[in-house]
């Protein structure tokens, strides 16, 4: 049985290493992606583009004005018309517009100086984060204006009853969003690949015919269905350390604070269930293009209901029951539980049992399936 495992096992790595669509694939997907990933996909206010029509043109205008300043914004340019205003925003050249109205200066000296802000709303999530940040200013300002008039009235302040806000930001404190988006690309990467490899090599047999070799040769479907899976789970083993420490935590300087061992060890089940659920694929299409097609029709839907830039919590009642069926949101939660929290079993236990609940039932309708049309 050993030896014809261990022939078949050789001969998947070798059809893998000749393959070079393949090869590209496994290269980009844990080098070229990851990095994009943490490089491109920013989810911090960086440069917001703003455009400014101030009708006041005073000190006071001025200074807030001046408040919006980088890293955050950036204003790209100054208004003078409501019309200005209108075609800056259609056309895209700012995405948000700060209107000050001519009484700005006289309102502020009465204490009841109000501005407005447009956003172009397209990008949501950006647009609110961008409409807190110029909250943020504006109360920094009102504070500002407060200590800069308080004058006698100084024994009075201190006796206001006050809020002494302290956030502290645990495993982030930077708020860097490349240590999210690069650690979530790289979980993706292993999911989409495992899957990818084992759809690929069953197709690549039925398109070239030699299925039907296999099935009259000694080896058992249980074998054969294990040949195919092994070289899918040591390729992604060997290739993700690359991706975790190399661009993760080397280019990116994402801290490592769990167990790395306790990651591997469970990810070995993940992949072995997800290079299962390939073989599935697999044996639906009748070529790589319909392989492809379904695989993607399959992966979009467990990455949207993963939790990764969505909470449950946030989600519609049904669709954040939906989210139990995605073995992805398992994996994901317990990569960043052991990887950036450092936490150990006693937190990610119910991911684990979650991952062996889902992977024994895709393991087992993988079998069957390919049992019954090999057998």
């Amino acid at each position: 049985m050993w030896g014809r495992l261990g022939a078949m096992v050789l001969k998947e790595f070798r059809q893998l290493a000749a393959d070079r669509a393949i090869v590209l694939i496994l290269i980009w997907g844990f080098l070229g992606a990851v990095y994009i990933a943490g490089r491109a996909v920013s989810m911090d206010i960086n440069n917001y583009p703003v455009a400014v029509l101030d009708l006041s043109r005073s000190n006071e205008s001025r200074e807030l004005i001046a408040r919006l300043r980088a890293p955050y914004f950036k204003v790209v340019t100054q208004l003078r018309s409501d019309a200005d205003l209108t075609d800056t925003l259609d056309r895209g050249a700012a995405s948000v517009a700060l209107v000050i109205p001519p009484t700005f200066a006289r309102d502020v000296q009465a204490g009841e100086g109000r501005f407005q802000v447009i956003s172009d709303g397209t990008q949501s999530q950006m647009a609110t984060l961008a409409g807190g940040y110029i909250t943020q200013l504006a109360g920094d300002y009102s504070v500002a204006l407060l200590e800069r008039r308080r004058g006698p009235t100084d024994r009075l302040l201190a006796n206001l009853p006050q809020v002494d806000a302290r956030p502290r930001v645990e495993f982030n404190p930077n708020i860097t969003s490349a240590w999210f988006t690069s650690l979530l690309e790289l979980f993706n990467m292993i999911t989409m690949i495992s899957m990818l490899l084992t759809a690929a090599a069953l197709v690549r047999e039925k398109e070239h015919g030699t299925l039907e070799q296999l099935l009259v040769s000694p080896l058992r479907p249980a074998e054969l269905f294990a040949a195919k899976i092994i070289p899918t789970v040591v390729v992604v083993l060997v290739l993700s350390p690359v991706s975790l420490f190399g661009i993760v935590g080397g280019v990116f300087g994402t801290p490592l604070r769990g167990s790395v061992l306790l990651f591997y060890a469970v990810s070995v089940l993940y992949i072995t269930s997800v290079a299962s659920l390939g073989i599935y694929i697999a044996l639906l299409a009748r070529n790589l293009a319909q392989a492809m097609m379904v695989l993607f029709l399959i992966l979009f839907p467990m990455l949207f209901l993963s939790g990764a830039t969505t909470p449950p919590e946030s989600m519609s009642p049904w669709m954040r029951y939906a989210t139990l069926i995605s073995p992805m949101r398992y994996y994901i939660d317990f990569g960043y539980q052991v990887l950036f929290k450092g936490n150990g079993l006693a937190y990610v236990w119910h991911d684990i049992l979650g991952m062996l609940v889902l992977g024994g039932l895709m393991f087992g309708f993988s079998v069957l399936r390919f049992r019954r049309v090999l057998g």
